[in-house]
Order: structure tokens, then sequence, then C-alpha cells
């Protein structure tokens, strides 16, 4: 059943990653919207936490962090974390530019604390229909489901002007299994692995940074498996994290990319693909190498690199997997039994119109059929919607690399609350007229 009575906002964030996370930043930084409000699907704010391997670090500067590069000052810059924290000066010790990923988490989670009364956790937005006023969508009704402890789901609906979906990245797995006890994708890890037992052979399937971060892990977590990293290239391929290369998250590069012609937006994407997709730190790279040559020495092959191979088919139960593993060079096909299979085979942006509903009608599209973003992050629309619709994360193909990453986040949520507050500030004079 709904509440009573419809609540109103300024605006609504579907999602509380860092992506909105770094915008109520933003909004509170330049006092405004003051009716800003975000449901998020989770119990309680969380940032990849299956992949918070003990030893891993951020491939990313903690300058950019939630608001650094928008505001130096700002009292949410991971320096004041580490100050708030007592180790501001224990981590200028450390001489490091790139924190381990448990500590940027906990930095991520004591920003988040502070907006406990503007987030609603265990609320997952389900629908989005439109406010019509003569013709004209003025605002937005969403609809939410609170996932109550020990009772029935409580549904609210809740109306807005400005609506900013933010729902994260969504995991994918190989077309050619499907998920189940024992196949299972990489962001679920450190929640999964704990369930096997002395396992024989666990095969990892995927050639970027986290199967290679996964490799790693169950070769130093289970000395008596055998564990197979799988993957369609000869090795593993280092990232490309150079200092000239780095000026493709630069926030300039969002205004080259989004004005360039489609064909030079391709040639860029695939000059600098190598700076985030499917390449791995190389010190890394170097000692997975270095354990599997010194594993051939004393004759105790544990870590097996299956390279230039894919895997064909998988089937399982809740005893263990048999993969059906083909060498691309020779055709050969090779079964093998395992334990588990792990799949760190990447992720794919949502599309937001799966949540607007009726609103959907109302976006413009590319005429490869993907939403016109404008510059400022907002769908573009017909004249008949005049409430705002933003989108966080869905946007690599107008505004760059950059899009799914930290490295513009801050930047990227001035952005956006410069673009609503003006929005905002032009219908009030219009109104005023």
């Amino acid at each position: 059943m709904f509440t009573s009575a419809d609540e109103v906002h300024d605006l609504v964030g579907v999602g509380f990653g860092p992506s909105n996370l770094a915008l109520a930043i933003a909004l509170r930084e330049r006092g405004g919207p003051g009716g800003a409000v975000f449901f998020e699907r989770q119990p309680v704010f969380s940032w990849h936490p299956g992949l918070l391997i003990e030893g891993t670090t951020m491939q990313v500067s903690f300058l950019k962090d939630l608001a650094t590069m928008r505001n130096p000052s700002s009292s949410f810059s991971f320096l004041n974390y580490l100050q708030d924290r007592g180790r501001l000066v224990d981590f200028i010790n450390h001489k490091t530019m790139f924190p381990s990923r448990v500590e940027f988490h906990d930095y991520l989670d004591w920003a988040a604390r502070r907006f406990a009364d503007q987030v609603h956790y265990g609320s997952e937005v389900v629908a989005v229909s439109p406010v019509r006023d003569g013709g004209v969508v003025t605002a937005c009704d969403v609809e939410v489901r609170h996932r109550a402890v020990g009772g029935a789901d409580v549904l609210r609906r809740v109306r807005t002007r400005n609506l900013v979906v933010a729902t994260g990245l969504q995991p994918r797995l190989p077309e050619t299994v499907a998920a189940g006890p024992r196949i299972w994708h990489s962001s679920e890890y450190l929640h999964r692995v704990d369930r096997l037992r002395d396992p024989r052979r666990v095969i990892v399937v995927g050639a970027g940074q986290s199967a290679a971060e996964v490799t790693d892990h169950l070769h130093r977590t289970f000395p008596g498996a055998e564990i197979c990293a799988l993957f369609s290239k000869y090795g593993y391929t280092p990232a490309d994290d150079t200092p000239f290369a780095n000026r493709i998250f630069d926030p300039a590069a969002v205004d080259d990319y989004y004005g360039a012609p489609e064909q030079v937006k391709e040639l860029l994407h695939g000059y600098h693909a190598g700076t985030n997709y499917s390449v791995v730190d190389t010190e890394l790279i170097v000692e997975l190498y270095r354990r599997a040559y010194q594993e051939k020495i004393h004759h105790t092959e544990r870590l097996r690199i299956m390279n230039v191979s894919r895997l064909v088919t998988a089937v399982g139960d809740g005893h263990g997997v048999t993969a059906v593993i083909e060498h691309l060079p020779t055709g050969a096909r090779t079964e093998l039994a395992a334990d588990a299979i792990i799949c760190a085979t990447g992720y794919t942006s949502g599309d937001p119109r799966r949540l607007l509903g009726e609103l959907a009608e109302e976006c413009l599209t590319r005429p490869d059929g993907r939403l016109r973003i404008e510059r400022d992050y907002r769908i573009a629309t017909s004249e008949a919607l005049a409430c705002g619709i933003y989108v966080q994360g869905a946007t690599e193909h107008t505004h760059g690399l950059s899009s799914t990453l930290l490295s513009n986040v801050a930047v990227r949520a001035g952005e956006i609350a410069q673009s609503i507050a003006s929005r905002d500030a032009n219908r009030l004079v219009a109104a005023a007229a």
C-alpha cells in the first residue's frame, strides 16, 4: 500500500553510490536544492564490497576523490577524511598516491554517513511516471519499494522536478554460461569464496584487473588447489597509466570527446581503451608470472595459465562444475572438472529507459538507438518534458571513458548541480514573468 500523502522534493536521486554521493556533496556545498533525497536499494552504503580484497589498491589518485577536483577546500576530501581518522601524517609517510581499496571504501562510507537524513537505504525505485500540466510534463512521480524488516514491503510515491539516475554497472557473464551455486561473477567474490572447502581446482575467466586479483588471491588462499586463469589473449595486458595517456580522464577531455565527430570518438576510444578495459597493473602481471615460473622449476604447477582459450560451456550443480574449454588457434577442446568458475568478465551500463516508463517516449535518441545526452548529463527530450532527467554512468558513448570511473566524479557532480540550479532559476524567472 502507498503512504497516505505524496512527498514533494526538488531532486530525487536513484542510487547512492559514489556518483550520487558526489552530487549530494556538490549540492550541499553550493547550498541547494535543499529538498534532495536519494533512494538506494542496498541496505547500507557499499561500493564493490565483493572485491575489497586485502592488499588491493586504487588505480586512481586519492586526489580524484568525491570533491577535490571541484573544490580543493572541501571538507569531504580524502585528506580531510584522513585528518578526521587521525592518519594524515601516517598516510603522507606512506608516500603513495594510491590508497588501499579497503581504505577508500571507508572514506566513501565516512562521507555517506553525513547524509543519513537524505538517504533511504533498502529502498528500490521500481517505476517513474509523468506528472502533466496542460500537456507538459512538469514533474515525475517516483514509486519506491521499501524493504521492511520482518514485515510487508511499504510502497511510497514521491514527486520531483529533477531526477538523477545513477544505478551503477550490472555484472556481465559470458553468454554461454548461467549463474549458479558454483558459477558466479567476480563482483560476488568475497561473499562466496569462503564457501569453498579445500577446492581442487578453480577456474577464473577474464583478463582484466579483477581477474588477475582474484587469481592471485585464490592462489595464495588455497595452497592445495590448481588455479586456472582462462582468457583469449596470450597474456595479461599492462594498464596504460602513463601521464600523457591519463589525459583522456581530464575534465577538459570530456569537452573534447563530447564535441567530436562520431568517427573521432571511435578513434579516441580505440586508442585509449587500454587505460581501463581488460588491463592489469604491471606489478601484478610480473608477480603472477614469477609464481608460474617458480612452480615450473619445482614441478608443482598450481597456477595454470590457459591463454588464447575461451570458455565454451559450463554446467554446474551444488557440488562442482564441468567446463569445456577451447584452444582458439587449434580448436581443440578440453573438459575440466572444477569446484567453481569465477567470471571476471566485466560490467554493462543499464539503460535508464527501462526505469522511465512513459517518460522514455519523450527521450530523444541517436541514429544508433542510444540516448542523446546533453553536455550537462541531462537526457535530451521533447519539448513536452520540462522536468530534468539526468544520468550518471551510462554516458560513455557521449562523454567518454571517464563516465563510469571515479576520475571525473567530483567535476561531473558539480556540473549537474550547476545545471539544476540554472534550470530552476530560469523556471522561477519564467513563472514570475
